[in-house]
């Protein structure tokens, strides 16, 4: 059994994430294993208190890229982003609105 929490690893928090607040869509990064409707579930459940409801639901699987510090090598971990788009009367996660 999956929690909210083991879905949801942290929110990203980019100027192109900024960029996406005003049409009230969020991105997270995920579990691996996370499919869409775990990922919505957990959303909703995890800001249950803001009254939240997902209409859409987009992931991207981020890749491993090859790093470099002086004559070591080695590749960055590979991670899932989730896209997540609220409904238009949905309430707004609070901890993204301190941030703009």
């Amino acid at each position: 059994m999956k929690f909210a929490h083991d879905i949801i690893i942290r929110p990203i928090i980019t100027e192109a994430a900024m960029d996406l607040l005003p049409a009230k869509t969020y991105v997270f990064e995920v579990a691996k294993d996370a499919n869409k409707p775990e990922i919505a579930k957990a959303v909703e459940e995890v800001f249950k208190a803001n009254k939240v409801k997902v209409a859409n639901v987009r992931t991207i699987n981020m890749k491993k890229k090859p790093k470099r510090l002086g004559v070591h090598s080695g590749y960055t971990a590979a991670w899932k982003k989730a896209i997540v788009t609220l409904t238009e009367d949905s309430g707004a996660i609070e901890f993204f609105e301190g941030l703009n």
